[in-house]
């Protein structure tokens, strides 16, 4: 049993009577770190990981480490508690993974955290006033689409501020508010100017921002595009009569002209860049429009689209994580495609792993998907799947077969699927290889075409 409490947002005054209790029961603790004003009220003994801060490259390097370290001493105790700053209910990226590991047991206890005196130093109701707690090294992604109010989090350095301030394209017209190292001595509550946000202040560990307002949205392109899209929708009569089946055959075709924007681009130069930009915009454009579809019946819009994608790609590391020990790192590419593999069955209740394969795809793309997926669940899926090796020889016999009966469908089918077989054991993608061939056909029927 592993009992996860807080030292509260302060000194040790604001630590309760419970978490005292647990931290001097004789049980062994664990503190997440040192760096804290209450720190000094855990018993002598006490392990703490700042050395992992210290080791990592990474914050979530930091966080995946302490859990494996917990998990084991949990393992090895029959009963242990592990300490955190604040509340551990509130910005705990370690006690969320640790909730969620079914390797062990938990018993989150209640604590007073940094929003208790946040709220009465500003004297909001956070309930009445809507107010929505983001992560500073998220900001962007965690307040898109928001205006405010907003209480920012995890403000620890200049440039997790820098990267705020970056995110807003508008700035607020009235100031913010800085908090810092409430509960202490000396403790500060401070209006800030904008653009003055990482030129004054001095962040720490301790360090919070409020904003009261914001004179756009973040993110407010994609918002400003999202309500333009619905302004034409009652202005535009083609807009107004499309639908989702209506639509199908625009959202195919700027998939295709996506490709061949791709195609056309150089990385290293950015030559094509300008024109990838706008095919990748008219892509999002049919996306947005099927999600305004969806808002109008009422059954999802843009922030539901985003949020799922956003919850599977979590979801699916999260199960990496677990699956790899926390290194997912270790599982290599194939590893981490088994896992993914696994993942999507259990979202869709799938009896197979195939039945995730469009079978409206074309032909060719489909070949591709098929063989890839049975590769990485091990079930063979090259060549040697539909009782051939993928060398010389057989693709010899299946043109052999096609030269005899020129006829025989079947036979070209094998010839098809040995040809994508063999190129992808090669490494080879055959959509993109015969892509490249008609382009270079073309070439040279249109040279022709103007010489004659």
């Amino acid at each position: 049993m592993l009992h996860l409490v807080g030292l509260g947002p302060a000194g040790p005054d604001l630590v309760t009577v419970g978490t005292r209790d647990l931290l001097d029961g004789g049980r062994p603790v664990f503190l997440r770190t040192r760096r804290h004003p209450a720190a000094s009220v855990v018993p002598d003994g006490t392990v703490d990981f700042d050395d992992v801060y210290e080791a990592a490259d990474r914050i979530e390097d930091v966080y995946r480490e302490i859990v494996e370290r917990l998990v084991d001493a949990e393992a090895r105790h029959s009963s242990a508690v592990y300490a955190v700053p604040g509340s551990p209910v509130v910005a705990e990226h370690t006690v969320e993974l640790l909730v969620a590991d079914p390797r062990v047991e938990v018993v989150v206890h209640p604590a007073l955290s940094f929003l208790d005196l946040t709220w009465a130093r500003l004297g909001v109701d956070p309930v009445e006033r809507g107010v929505r707690l983001v992560d500073g090294h998220r900001f962007d992604s965690e307040a898109a689409g928001e205006r405010g109010p907003l209480l920012v989090g995890q403000c620890d350095s200049l440039f997790v501020l820098s990267d705020i301030k970056l995110a807003v394209e508008d700035p607020p017209r009235e100031p913010v508010v800085v908090l810092q190292r409430l509960g202490l001595p000396d403790e500060l509550v401070a209006e800030v100017a904008w653009e003055d946000l990482d030129r004054v202040v001095s962040p720490d560990h301790l360090t919070s921002l409020w904003i009261p307002r914001l004179a756009a949205p973040v993110a407010s392109d994609v918002a400003r595009f999202e309500a333009l899209l619905r302004r034409l929708r009652v202005s535009d009569p083609w807009k107004a009569e499309q639908t989702h089946d209506s639509l199908k055959r625009f959202l195919l075709e700027e998939s295709y002209e996506v490709l061949e924007a791709i195609d056309a681009y150089d990385p290293e130069s950015g030559a094509g860049a300008d024109e990838l930009t706008s095919e990748l915009g008219d892509l999002l454009y049919q996306v947005v429009f099927h999600a305004a579809l969806g808002a109008e019946a009422g059954w999802f819009d843009l922030s539901d689209v985003a949020r799922a994608i956003h919850d599977k790609l979590l979801s699916r590391n999260d199960d990496l994580e677990r699956a790899t020990g926390g290194r997912p790192g270790d599982a290599g590419v194939d590893g981490a495609i088994t896992v993914w593999e696994s993942s999507k069955r259990a979202e869709h209740g799938r009896a197979s792993a195939f039945d995730g394969i469009p079978h409206a795809l074309p032909a060719l793309t489909r070949a591709q998907k098929v063989g890839r997926k049975a590769e990485a669940l091990g079930l063979g899926g090259g060549a040697e799947a539909l009782g051939l090796g993928g060398g010389a020889d057989d693709l010899r016999g299946a043109v052999a077969a096609v030269q005899r009966d020129p006829t025989d469908v079947e036979a070209f089918g094998v010839l098809l699927a040995a040809v994508v077989a063999a190129a992808r054991a090669g490494g080879v993608d055959p959509e993109d290889a015969l892509r490249r061939r008609v382009d270079a056909d073309e070439a040279v029927y249109r040279s022709r075409e103007s010489e004659g």
